[in-house]
Order: structure tokens, then sequence, then C-alpha cells
């Protein structure tokens, strides 16, 4: 199944290597992939993801800023009439995993998954949907 997957970079964080390795990783797996840059606001992405009417989006957290910015982001989807898919990748402790589902976040990709276990993970969230 292809989608129209949108990726981005929340808040201050500006390391964004590992987005474009997934957004590589995405496309190569037929996907059509947006990646909106660097220093996104929820409202931004938010508004991007809506606009060009994605099926999915990929949030890449390596700030510490996941528990406070990926729910913003889902909630300004959610406020935009929108029910897309939320998935977060990067630096997340497991503490923190049952708390982000609960705030609407699809699925959580953390340091050392593989190209096979990202795009299996996506199409697992894509399918769900």
């Amino acid at each position: 199944m292809s989608a129209r997957i949108l990726v981005a970079k929340v808040g201050l964080d500006g390391h964004d290597r590992g987005i474009k390795v997934v957004a590589r990783i995405l496309r190569d797996a037929g996907h059509e992939v947006i990646y909106t840059g660097l220093f996104q606001t929820p409202e931004m992405v938010a508004a991007s993801a809506v606009d060009e009417d994605v099926d999915l989006v990929g949030l890449s957290m390596l700030s510490g800023a996941h528990m406070t910015l990926a729910p913003l982001v889902v909630e300004q989807i959610r406020a935009r009439g929108a029910d897309i898919p939320v998935v977060v990748g990067g630096i997340v402790p497991d503490h923190d995993l049952a708390e982000l589902k609960a705030a609407g976040i699809a699925a959580v990709l953390t340091p050392g998954a593989t190209a096979e276990q990202i795009v299996a993970q996506i199409a697992a969230v894509l399918d769900a949907g």
C-alpha cells in the first residue's frame, strides 16, 4: 500500500540526519514522502498534514520534548477535523510509551529500528486506520 506521509521535526531540535534517512526508507518502500524541515510548530505540522491530505504523520523527536510536542500535534490535527495517525521516532524512554499512546500517538519507533521494522510499523499503522 502506497501512502502520502509527512515527516517533520517539531520544536528546537536541529538534528535532521535520522529523519532524512527514514524519509528515504519510506520513499524506497513506495510511499510519497513530504519533509517539512526543521523547527516546525505543532500548528505548522498539523496545517501541512491537512493541506497535503496525508495518510500519516511521522515526527522525529530527539530533544526530550516528545511528551509535550507530540500530543500537541495530535491535538492540532484533530482540531482541524482530521484523523491522521501520528508516529513518533527518536529518543523516547520506555516509561513514556503508554502515555504517548494514551495521547493519541499511533506508534513509537526507537533508536535501532531497522529499515524493515520502520516499513512494517508504518504499514501496520496504515492498515489499522
